[in-house]
This record gives structure tokens, C-alpha cells and sequence, in this order.
């Protein structure tokens, strides 16, 4: 019975959880582990996200006989580059939508209650609307919610500055990381892997090889759809007319970053305003948002993504509502990549397993005969 597969995972799966149990039991002991852990985890995750961003830069710099040194030097200057004309170009169109936003928020309120009066005078004739949405309670709420927030901030200022001194810490760490990740990283996994010999060492290489191209499909992927939605969505917006475009626009791209889900996210806002811009261009905002969904969804993903991660739609949407419900919305975020790296550790180790049991069968015939 012990050499059955089930009841080797079943073991497996006891083992992890007594030792989960016991981490637990004793985390004042990794307190520190874990406080050293968490100072360095946003760092060094947005480090390798620029590095998965312009890697491919870098290593195009590179096949062109550039040495490291200048080719670190140029792509730190491509950034930067970048950064100083989002700041002169963008930021002031950015500044000025949202200001106007702020400013015309008593406004929207107001015609958000006309809407909903407008609803009310047509309810005879929707007699079957299985549902009442309390719009002016949505609204007042928003507005006396937003003034908590802002009486917060104004109370809590020692949390405001010790909060800008990590932001501070965080600005100097991640370049740091960002520099040695572009530096070494053809260093990475061999020195990972030096402590180790034999078949665990290939095992282990192939797997962390595996984890990294796991990884740099799905972030130069998806960034790269994400962005090319984002554009078109704003191409649209300002094509119809619809007021905060760049912002629906910036929000479109940030929120597509999450599959399926994030689309949605992202129409949601746009559809709100819309209807109470012009119930028209709510129809619209509807179907560019349509139109672009099918042009990612059937040109553009399938040409830039293909089907490097063989993720079931069900999944994704699974994995990502689960994610959203146990850590919120870092947790839709970074859903997907965990997924697919945990995806690729478990293949791994199951390949692994296969070709160490063909090994020792193959070695007891050769034996026997």
C-alpha cells in the first residue's frame, strides 16, 4: 500500500499541513523572518517586474555586441526617459481630469438623483424589476465616505509620514534590486543551484528555468495586451466624447492586468458615467468596450500570448475571484502568475517523480538480468 500514489500524496499532504501547523504555533520565533521578509517583497516583486519589462531590451542591446555596463546604462535611461515625459505630458492631463472630477462630484450626485427620480416616475411600468437600487443612498454614502476618509488622513498624519518614509525606503530599494537583477541574473540559478548535485540539480534547474519563462510569458504578455487595450479604449472614449477618457483609459490598462475579471472592473466606470453624461453614450461605451474585448480576446492575445500558460478560461476566473476574496485586490493581481508558477513547481515534480521511478526500474532489469 505505501508504494500506491495516493497514499504518498496523502502523506505529503498530512506532513505539509503538521508543518503549517507547527509555523504557526511558533511564528514569534520567525517574527523577525518574516518582518525582514515583508520590508523587501514589494521591492523586490516591482524589481522583477521592470526587469521582466525591459529585459528583452536589454537583451536586444546586447546581441548587437553592447557591453552589460552600457546596456544596464541604456535601459536605466529609456526609463527615465519615460518617467520625465509621463510627468510633463501626462501627469498635467491627468491632474486636471481628476480635478474636474472632484470638483463636479456634488453634481454627479445631483444627477444620479434625478436618475434614480427619473427611474422612480417610470416604476409602473417596469412592474417586474425583481430589485430596488437605492441611488441616492449609493450617493450620499459616497460623499460622507469620502469626507471620513479625508478627516482620517488629516488625523493620522504620523501614519502619513512614517507611511512616505517606507514609500522613500521603497523608491531606493527597488532600483537596487532592479540593478542587480539585470546585472546577474545568468547567475541566479546556477548559484541557487551549486549546493546541490546529481539529479536534484538537474531537477532543480529545470524547474527554476521553467518558474522564469513561466513568468516572463505572462508579464511581458499581458502588459503588453493590457496596454494595447488601454490605448484602444481611449482611441474610443475620445472618439465619442466621453468626459475623463484618459482616466477610463489609464484604468482600462491598469485593471486588464487581471484576466477576465479586470475588464469588467474597468467598463464598470465608464459605464457610470456614460449614463449619467448621456444615457446614449452609455450604448456607445458599450460597444467600443465590446469591440475591443473581441479584438483582445481573438487578435491580440492569441498573437502576443498564445497559449504559453494553458490556463482554462473556468480557472482564471476561479483563481482570481478566490484571490480577490482571501487578499483583496494585490491578491487578483499577482492570482494568475502564482498560479502558474505553482502550475509549472507541480509538473515539474511529477515529471520529476516519473523520470526517477523509470530510473530505478531500468536499474533493478539491468540488475536482474
Amino acid at each position: 500500500m505505501t508504494n500506491k500514489v495516493w497514499f504518498q500524496s496523502l502523506v505529503a499532504i498530512i506532513m505539509t499541513l503538521l508543518i503549517i501547523m507547527l509555523v504557526i504555533q511558533v511564528q514569534v520565533i520567525f517574527q523577525p523572518v518574516a518582518t525582514i521578509i515583508t520590508t523587501v517583497f514589494v521591492p523586490v516583486l516591482i524589481g522583477g517586474l521592470l526587469y521582466y519589462v525591459t529585459q528583452p531590451i536589454q537583451a536586444f542591446l546586447e546581441k548587437r555586441k553592447a557591453p552589460r555596463a552600457v546596456s544596464i546604462l541604456s535601459v536605466f535611461l529609456i526609463i527615465l526617459i519615460v518617467i520625465t515625459l509621463f510627468i510633463m505630458i501626462l501627469v498635467p492631463m491627468i491632474t486636471e481630469q481628476i480635478q474636474t472630477l472632484i470638483n463636479r462630484l456634488p453634481m454627479l450626485q445631483r444627477e444620479l438623483l434625478d436618475l434614480y427620480q427619473t427611474l422612480m416616475t417610470q416604476r409602473e411600468r417596469v412592474q417586474n424589476m425583481p430589485f430596488d437600487i437605492d441611488i441616492a443612498g449609493m450617493g450620499q454614502d459616497m460623499i460622507d465616505r469620502s469626507g471620513e476618509i479625508l478627516s482620517n488622513l488629516i488625523g493620522n498624519a504620523f501614519s502619513i509620514v512614517s507611511g512616505t518614509v517606507s514609500v522613500i525606503l521603497m523608491i531606493v530599494l527597488i532600483p537596487f534590486f532592479y540593478f542587480f537583477m539585470l546585472k546577474d541574473h545568468e547567475k541566479f540559478i546556477p548559484n541557487a543551484v551549486a549546493p546541490f548535485s546529481g539529479t536534484l540539480k538537474q531537477f532543480l534547474t529545470e524547474l527554476l528555468y521553467d518558474v522564469d519563462r513561466t513568468l516572463r510569458s505572462f508579464i511581458q504578455g499581458q502588459l503588453m495586451v493590457s496596454s494595447i487595450l488601454g490605448v484602444i479604449l481611449f482611441i474610443g472614449y475620445s472618439l465619442i466624447g466621453l468626459e475623463y477618457a484618459l482616466l477610463l483609459g489609464l484604468l482600462a490598462l491598469f485593471l486588464n492586468i487581471i484576466p477576465f475579471v479586470g475588464p469588467w472592473m474597468a467598463f464598470t466606470p465608464a459605464a457610470i458615467l456614460a449614463l449619467i453624461q448621456d444615457p446614449i453614450m452609455f450604448i456607445w461605451v458599450a460597444l467600443i468596450t465590446l469591440v475591443a474585448q473581441q479584438i483582445e480576446s481573438n487578435l491580440i492575445t492569441p498573437n502576443i500570448m498564445g497559449q504559453s500558460l494553458k490556463l482554462h478560461p473556468l480557472t482564471v476566473i476561479v483563481v482570481v475571484l478566490a484571490a480577490g476574496n482571501i487578499a483583496g485586490f494585490v491578491g487578483m493581481l499577482i492570482a494568475i502568475p502564482t498560479y502558474a508558477v505553482v502550475k509549472t513547481i507541480i509538473q515539474n515534480i511529477w515529471r520529476y517523480r516519473q523520470n526517477l521511478k523509470k530510473a530505478m526500474i531500468t536499474e533493478v532489469r539491468s540488475s536482474d538480468s
